[in-house]
């Protein structure tokens, strides 16, 4: 299952406040800014500072 496109809308990296994109692979959220993913884990994002991963 996918993000609803209206979640996504309303969205923000908790970080910068920026907006967010569903990555290539859909198992998360990317703030460009940042450089950071936010996982996805069953079906759910997981907005947390602390679990994001650094883009490579």
């Amino acid at each position: 299952m996918a993000i609803d496109k209206e979640l996504l809308d309303i969205l923000a990296c908790p970080k910068c406040k920026g907006k967010v994109a569903v990555n290539d692979g859909k198992d998360g959220l990317v703030c460009e800014r940042c450089r950071i993913k936010y996982p996805i884990k069953d079906d759910i994002p997981v907005m947390l500072i602390d679990e994001a991963v650094p883009l490579g």
